[in-house]
């Protein structure tokens, strides 16, 4: 079943989008997942990347239609949620607690990851991130309770995906192994498709200026730091956003102030998503802003378990920053 909320602003394709694959289909990409993650196979070997992108070319006929309709136009609210995914939840370990987990090997989950990241684009990474693994877990960890990352329980800030680099990924997809204790985590997200019109036209004007600096995210094992930027980028109507309310800073008065009307604008359009098992939410990283509600983890192994994948449109674009031409970006 397709749902859709449709917009009044007839550019936008649609509000939200979510696609439950029927029993079918389900059936169907369990057969590609087979043919993908057979032996010990490592996601982080290039040739396994070759076969799961040759696979994802077979991917059932409505799902894919959907993923490519959503590279085309991500709609005003800028997502795309996929149910009843193929997960073997009867053999899932308990939740990892340790720092910068992945996930290596081509499990079940990891492959569907990857193979519906291949068909939205190229499934990339950050060598300084998590040691450059393409699927990547989100839990709670202990020593990073109190932190503004993935790891952490406090509320996470509204932000772009690693809003520093010049390489950030055009999407996030988020896997749902295991979900939280009695659904209280919840995905924010805001788009800036929804935002924009509550937006004066003096804030839109300052906000498209290189009035701002970002730092890296505590997830990154650096200290960069942006260049000067704008917030808001491209066409005047209906532009992308570059922003991490933690890590951005304004560079004067009065683009702190038109970022904090930003922010105030965001947290009116704000929606939830809580994710089930089998559940994958693809974020527009152009175009919205995610972060979390606090919670409060147990850390007995049946905490919130997530694969994220970062997926790139133009793989050429960012050469230069990968060595080798692999999949990983200095």
């Amino acid at each position: 079943m397709t749902s859709t909320m449709a917009s009044t602003n007839t550019d936008h394709i649609e509000e939200t989008s979510v696609l439950e694959l029927t029993g079918e289909e389900r059936r169907e990409l369990e057969a590609s997942v087979r043919r993908v993650a057979t032996g010990p196979a490592l996601v982080d070997d290039p040739r396994w990347q070759a076969r799961a992108r040759e696979e994802s070319c077979r991917l059932p006929h409505r799902l894919s239609g959907a993923v490519r309709a959503f590279r085309h136009d991500p709609g005003v609210g800028g997502t795309l949620t996929v149910s009843n995914l193929p997960l073997a939840a009867e053999t899932l370990p308990a939740t990892p607690t340790v720092l910068d987990s992945v996930e290596r090997g081509a499990t079940v989950a990891a492959t569907v990851a990857v193979l519906l990241g291949s068909e939205l684009g190229t499934v990339i990474a950050y060598r300084d991130e998590k040691h450059g693994a393409l699927v990547q877990n989100v839990v709670p960890v202990p020593t990073l309770a109190a932190s503004q990352s993935n790891g952490g329980s406090v509320r996470l800030e509204f932000h772009t995906e690693n809003a520093f680099h010049p390489h950030r990924p055009d999407y996030v997809g988020l896997l749902c192994l295991r979900p939280a204790h009695e659904d209280q985590v919840g995905t924010q997200l805001a788009s800036i498709r929804r935002a924009f019109p509550l937006l004066d036209k003096a804030d839109r004007t300052v906000l498209a200026e290189p009035r701002f600096i970002t730092e890296a995210p505590p997830s990154f094992h650096s200290a960069d730091l942006s260049s000067p930027h704008p917030v808001l980028t491209g066409a005047p109507e209906d532009p992308d956003i570059c922003v991490d309310f933690h890590a951005t800073r304004a560079l004067d008065d009065g683009a702190e102030r038109s970022l904090a009307r930003l922010r105030e604008a965001l947290g009116e359009v704000r929606t939830d998503a809580v994710l089930r098992p089998g559940d994958m939410i693809f974020v527009d990283n152009r175009v919205v802003v995610h972060g979390r509600v606090a919670f409060s983890p147990r850390y007995d192994g049946n905490d919130r378990w997530l694969h994220r994948v970062f997926v790139h449109l133009d793989h050429r674009r960012s050469r230069s920053h990968r060595p080798g031409n692999g999949s990983v970006l200095a």
